[in-house]
């Protein structure tokens, strides 16, 4: 089939499952075109059966904010049309559902019915969606989309809670591809603890909602009991106040402000222990990949995080907000190795759960299921 994915082209978690998941079905011999306006970070454009459409947004002086709703509709309905595309799977409520409903009717008055699958990824619903001016745009969304995917079970039910839901929500959990931690990766800890120091680990956007100076305060703690390294991955606006807190507290030359990088998988191989301290999470996606690499994690009890780290089996989880409990948890496995070993291999077994081989599957049976719906009532649809 000819498969239409639209997404957030960033670091972000819900524009890594989509890239990923076009990719693994690229690989099944599907062909997968992105339409997005930057080719996603993970992408690779030479793979076969990858295809990149992107989105161009003019300027107008007319406008004091560029219309991208309007170019991205417009973008689907010609690669539909140029391409062929089957169906179109759009990770996110706002704005790309609402664009692909719009794609839809333009193409129906063609004749054509492109069915939309929807896969609903965060904070289209914790944070943008119940703003009052989107509420009614992504209830509408979401109830318009043909099948209507949720990457954890307390997103669903938050969902459920927030808008009047027609459609099913079906739960399909992000994934990680775990033959990607299975190879050699060149795990050199002394480029980073030269001292042997133990190395705790975090990546995010650094958004407020990942609750950033709570990862400071729990290393603060850390490192008075323990020689330790704190890496910080990634890039956003609660940076710059992060790396001043640190200076604050005489720990900035123990902590390691990365940026973006995508050394990510040589970065986890030699990381002891990964924090996630959200106020809002609806999987936790890094934590899984930490996982994967046999990392344990040290979360707070936040929404899908629950549903992925295992409290006392794969790391520990505690309330929102609680350093203290965080720290004393990551002290705990820091200083008993055998008790870490223990934890790293749960991490491992739990993984296993999220494999790409069990849940990718799931998605092609969306996928199949969506086009044959078409040809059940095409005739009312077309009407």
């Amino acid at each position: 089939m000819k498969i239409g994915v639209v997404c957030y082209p960033t670091f972000g978690g819900s524009g890594v499952v989509a890239t990923e998941l076009g990719i693994q079905m690229a690989k099944k011999g599907h062909e997968v075109h992105f339409i997005t306006y930057s080719q996603p970070v993970r992408l690779d454009i030479f793979e076969p059966n990858i295809y990149y459409h992107e989105v161009n947004v003019h300027d107008y002086p007319l406008f004091e904010y560029q219309p991208y709703e309007l170019a991205l509709s417009s973008k689907m309905v010609d690669t539909v049309l140029t391409e062929g595309i089957d169906i179109l799977h759009v990770h996110y409520a706002i704005p790309h559902a609402y664009a692909a409903y719009m794609a839809k009717k333009i193409l129906l008055e063609k004749g054509i019915y492109i069915p939309v699958v929807t896969t609903l990824h965060g904070t289209d619903i914790t944070l943008v969606g119940k703003n009052p001016s989107y509420k009614p745009a992504v209830t509408f969304s979401i109830n318009k989309s043909d099948i209507v995917t949720s990457v954890s079970q307390s997103l669903k039910e938050n969902t459920l809670r927030s808008f009047v839901v027609k459609n099913k929500i079906e739960v399909i959990p992000n994934f990680v591809d775990l033959s990607l931690y299975q190879k050699d990766v060149p795990c050199q800890r002394s480029q980073i603890a030269p001292n042997g120091e133990k190395i705790v680990t975090h990546i995010s956007n650094m958004r407020s909602v990942k609750r950033i100076p709570d990862i400071i305060d729990i290393f603060y703690r850390i490192q008075n009991e323990e020689e330790a390294i704190l890496l910080m991955i990634g890039d956003g606006p609660e940076r710059e106040k992060a790396e001043q807190q640190a200076k604050d507290l005489g720990i900035y030359s123990k902590v390691k402000f990365l940026g973006k990088t995508t050394e990510i998988k040589k970065l986890l191989c030699m990381s002891d222990l990964f924090l996630l301290t959200s106020a809002t999470e609806s999987f936790g996606l890094v934590a899984l990949e930490a996982m994967a690499a046999k990392v344990p994690v040290i979360s707070s009890n936040a929404g899908g995080i629950r549903e992925v780290n295992v409290h006392g089996v794969t790391g520990y989880l505690a309330t929102i907000g609680d350093v203290e409990t965080m720290a004393n948890y990551s002290l705990k496995l820091l200083q008993n190795p055998e008790l870490h070993q223990e934890f790293r291999n749960n991490a491992y077994e739990r993984a296993k759960e999220f494999s790409m081989d069990t849940i990718v599957p799931k998605y092609e049976e969306v996928y199949n299921r969506a086009l044959s719906s078409i040809q059940e009532g095409k005739e009312n649809r077309l009407k």
